[in-house]
């Protein structure tokens, strides 16, 4: 009999073994498990799940489909909202979007929405299974600039309208931040990703890889020599933010961007792969989210003892429950409170340890959270030979200095309608972290659906 109070419980690789290699930590349901959490499900009519949702997935109707065994039919109720499923189901913060919406966890545990998506997404990959594209193209080229989440997602709804959609990437091969970003133990890169993109590849999306716009070609040469009608921009935020502490400049400093960029991308934790990386053996991680918790993780299994500095409290901590609960099973110390004042360098030039300070939490600040104070006289030194700053990201500036009637704001974002994505400049359309700066995947796909539907109103009018 199926407790309905609580989630069906998701198989994991041991934290003993796991730490040892980069092969996923979570295994997802198998069908039968599936088909027990989506028996969870109420259906309920006002669908507050939906509604958590950026993409807005139709989640009772999917998960009723995968309680009657209807998979194939519940992929389809997916792919109508969400391009990248397999993703999502790995990455996404369900925890504070849709199944913290979730009725049935008033008075128990949420659905399983997330791994529900997941066990789909992998049923369709196994069983060969595509999304549907439009019937026919409708003439028209439009322009995507980065094969991010919200590139990606913003191409797979245009070309499903009958667009004709070029992706232009800067980098060797597609995916952006989800091939770059996220370690692989969360997001393995041949198994779901290369799927994913080659779904959306098979919409009739062109990726053109190793076009940096702005140096290969400009926006307004896009437009006004290339023949595109539009353009959307959904480059990112990759610009890492430092802190302006001594010290910064030392060997052994890293941007989180930096060291798993060339862990993933350029598979330095393979001894197969000439592209090794200074690892160290006592690494310090400073920051909180999830880009932090993902480089201690990738620190730990390259053999480090690991250490988080954060200045506020477990309760603050952004990075996802699950992320932050699977560092601690692992090993990862946690110096909470505590904020680095100087990196320590030895007459080498490397690093050798960290000096931080004891804070105390003082009133909320204008995010909500409460405020860090520095403990007077409280100053330690923590010995490490490694230290990775994750404290942030901005969007990188090449482009909106390389385009004509481009706005930015004081933080170099993109300035984007939030109801379409139009940008200052005339069929140009932004979204994602190049607008917000550094937010999650989910919120990225949803700001390039929310541009896709700006694009073909854009160009429909132009016609009427």
């Amino acid at each position: 009999m199926v407790d309905v109070l609580r989630k069906v419980p998701v198989r994991e690789q041991d934290p003993k073994i796991r730490v040892t290699n980069f092969e996923e930590v979570c295994y997802g349901y198998n069908q039968d498990e599936a088909i027990e959490e989506a028996a969870r499900c109420m259906h309920c009519k006002n669908a507050k799940c939906i509604r958590g949702c950026p993409v807005k997935i139709n989640i009772p109707e999917f998960i009723t489909k995968v309680k009657e065994n209807n998979i194939r039919e519940a992929y389809q109720i997916i792919s109508e909202s969400s391009s990248l499923p397999a993703i999502c189901g790995r990455v996404c913060p369900q925890e504070s979007q849709c199944e913290g919406k979730c009725i049935r966890g008033i008075q128990g545990e949420p659905v399983s929405i997330g791994k529900l998506e997941r066990f789909v997404a992998e049923w369709a990959c196994k069983n060969k299974i595509i999304p549907t594209s439009a019937v026919r193209k409708n003439g028209h080229k439009v322009a995507v600039i980065g094969s991010g989440p919200a590139g990606l997602t913003c191409a797979s709804d245009l070309s499903k309208m009958g667009y004709d959609v070029t992706i232009f990437e800067a980098l060797h091969q597609a995916g952006g931040v989800l091939r770059y970003g996220i370690p692989e133990f969360r997001l393995p890169k041949d198994k779901v990703l290369v799927a994913e993109i080659e779904n959306i590849k098979s919409l009739g999306i062109k990726i053109e890889t190793n076009v940096i716009i702005g140096k290969s070609i400009t926006i307004d040469e896009l437009l006004q020599e290339e023949g595109f009608e539009a353009v959307f921009i959904g480059s990112g935020a990759g610009l890492p933010i430092f802190m302006g502490i001594s010290g910064e400049n030392a060997n052994g400093v890293f941007s989180a961007n930096e060291y798993l960029t060339r862990n993933n991308l350029m598979k330095a934790f393979r001894e197969d792969y000439q592209t090794p990386i200074a690892h160290g053996k006592k690494v310090a991680v400073v920051g909180g989210g999830n880009v932090a918790m993902d480089a201690a993780r990738t620190a730990l299994r390259l053999g480090a003892e690991v250490y988080i500095i954060y200045r506020r409290s477990a309760e603050e901590l952004p990075a996802r429950k699950e992320e932050v609960a699977h560092g601690k099973e692992e090993g990862i110390i946690f110096n909470l409170l505590t904020n680095p004042t100087e990196i320590l360098v030895d007459d080498k030039g490397w690093v050798r340890g960290i000096r931080c300070i004891r804070m105390k939490l003082g009133e909320a600040d204008i995010s909500g959270r409460r405020l860090p104070i520095a403990i007077p006289d409280s100053e330690f030194e923590l010995e490490v030979d490694t230290v990775i700053i994750s404290i942030g990201t901005s969007p990188n500036p090449l482009i909106s200095s390389t385009t004509i009637g481009l706005d930015i704001n004081k933080h170099k974002c993109i300035i984007a309608d939030k109801d379409n994505g139009q940008t200052s400049k005339k069929g140009v359309f932004a979204g994602g972290d190049a607008v917000t700066g550094a937010a999650t995947v989910i919120l990225a796909m949803g700001a390039g659906k929310l541009a896709a539907n700006g694009i073909h109103e854009f160009i429909t009018k132009k016609y009427q």
